[in-house]
């Protein structure tokens, strides 16, 4: 190849990936975004051995506080997040509900999980006594079931019916399960390596074990294509898609494929995060000394991590300021938010929607950074979020556009038009450009809220049989179609 042609695929290759960010940063939550996947599969199946347990009497631990499932949003889940409906799929197939509903299917069954993420349209729910529910989309396998259909009625995948699954996590398209032993499953969409079995498998059907050789997971996470998991050492590992650096490793894993083609080296196994920075104004990278990191909070294409020292490190894609270091720059490592560290205050919470963060300090103050809404103004450097002054947060749903929080007696909502029930305001008032209180919702506690793709998850505590009649007077039962 002349150098002028080698020249001219390069500047090519150069100008799809400017053109691609720019798509992006417009519309970086559609669903149907597709990126090619690249890299070499890592050990066959033949060729992995699982870590003995250490200690067999370990029983990792997760949500405990259990009550009753209440749905909001929109239930059409082909439809969620996507400007048109696949051809394959059923147009008018569930709800929408305007309203905080209580899910028939579930209505008698105790829930201490519920979640979905700004990336999904498909939901994991765990009971009381362990049992384990999908349901939603599926067009990717997300949901277990071997097959291909939409799930409007809870699914108990057969793989997990002998294990005892104490969280969960979704993405775009893949779920990770996590059991009582730290041990992580995984199903849906694996073009990116996203389900860390290793393998260059398109989509995994049914719950699959991640190839992870360590001490016990004890977290799990997802971003729109990527994954997460903390084990019980303080120790993140990460797999999936690299494109923003958003697997903290260092590096994007991009290469030219053909002119005008930028590909992208996966990891398709959990590699650890080892490296952490902080940078000064010269930008120069100084290594920060880690010893165990003890929470995360992903995004859409970025992560938060909180450490031992109650530090807050982001990395990822870094438009609109969601990383929360005053710039649009995009970091491959985890990287030091100087805002909290100079404040002297630690940051004990982290919550993320697609391109928005919340964190929460030692004094309870919430901080936000990013962008809720690409029309509104961005957040480029950690805010005080002034209208949850005087409250204490307990729980925050993050969604694409919409947020949810749970603070002591009452359940503020938060959202610009278009909503679609997500907030539970009612038909009349569907959106709020400004916090506000749901008031169909102040005499419920909300234990947890999880927010997908125009729909949300909350857990009401129900524990005495006021409770109880006091869910069932105020909330309409939603029973969605059967198959």
């Amino acid at each position: 190849m002349s150098s002028k042609r080698k020249s001219d695929s390069v500047d090519s290759a150069k100008k799809a990936k400017v053109a691609k960010k720019k798509q992006e940063e417009k519309d970086e939550s559609d669903s149907e975004d597709q990126v090619s996947s690249g890299g070499e599969d890592a050990a066959s199946d033949n060729e992995f051995i699982f870590a003995d347990d250490e200690n067999p009497d370990l029983k990792i631990k997760g949500p405990e506080l259990a009550g009753q499932l209440l749905i909001m949003g929109r239930t059409n889940w082909d439809l969620n997040g996507r400007r048109k409906i696949p051809s394959n799929c059923k147009p008018n197939v569930g709800a929408t509900l305007w309203e905080p509903n209580s899910f028939g299917p579930l209505y008698d069954v105790r829930v201490k999980v519920a979640v979905s993420s700004s990336s999904a349209a498909h939901n994991v729910v765990i009971t009381e006594d362990n049992k384990c529910f999908t349901f939603g989309r599926n067009d990717k396998g997300q949901l277990g079931t071997g097959k291909l259909e939409r799930r409007d009625q809870p699914f108990e995948p057969e793989e997990l019916k002998n294990q005892v699954i104490v969280n969960a996590a979704v993405g775009k398209n893949h779920t990770l399960f996590l059991t009582e032993r730290g041990h992580v499953y995984a199903c849906g969409d694996n073009q990116f390596g996203q389900c860390g079995i290793k393998s260059k498998q398109a989509q995994v059907l049914t719950p699959t074990r991640v190839k992870y050789s360590g001490p016990p997971i004890v977290k799990i996470g997802c971003g729109a294509d990527f994954s997460m998991l903390l084990n019980i050492k303080g120790v993140l590992h990460s797999f999936g898609l690299p494109e923003h650096g958003q697997l903290g490793l260092g590096a994007t894993g991009e290469y030219i494929q053909t002119a005008g083609k930028v590909n992208y080296n996966c990891e398709r196994g959990p590699v650890a995060i080892r490296s952490f920075i902080e940078k000064g104004k010269d930008n120069h990278p100084k290594v920060v000394e880690v010893t165990d990191i003890v929470d995360f909070a992903c995004g859409a294409n970025h992560t938060v991590a909180l450490d031992s020292q109650k530090r807050a490190f982001s990395w990822g894609f870094g438009a609109y300021g969601r990383l929360g270091h005053a710039d649009n720059k995009d970091e491959l490592l985890p990287r030091l938010i100087k805002f909290f560290d100079s404040q002297n205050r630690g940051v004990k919470a982290v919550y993320c929607g697609s391109t928005y963060t919340f964190a929460i300090n030692d004094l309870g103050q919430t901080f936000f950074f990013g962008v809720t809404k690409k029309t509104g103004e961005a957040n480029m450097y950690p805010k005080p979020f002034h209208e949850l002054t005087g409250l204490k947060v307990r729980d925050i749903g993050c969604a694409q556009t919409s947020t949810i929080f749970a603070a002591d007696e009452t359940i503020i909502v938060w959202g610009g038009a278009p909503c679609f029930g997500e907030l539970g305001l009612g038909e009349e008032r569907r959106s709020s450009a400004t916090p506000v209180e749901n008031k169909l919702l102040t005499k419920t506690h909300v234990h947890s809220v999880s927010c997908g793709i125009c729909h949300t998850l909350l857990i009401a505590r129900n524990d005495t049989e006021e409770e109880k009649t006091g869910i069932a007077d105020r909330f309409e039962e939603y029973d969605p179609p059967k198959p």
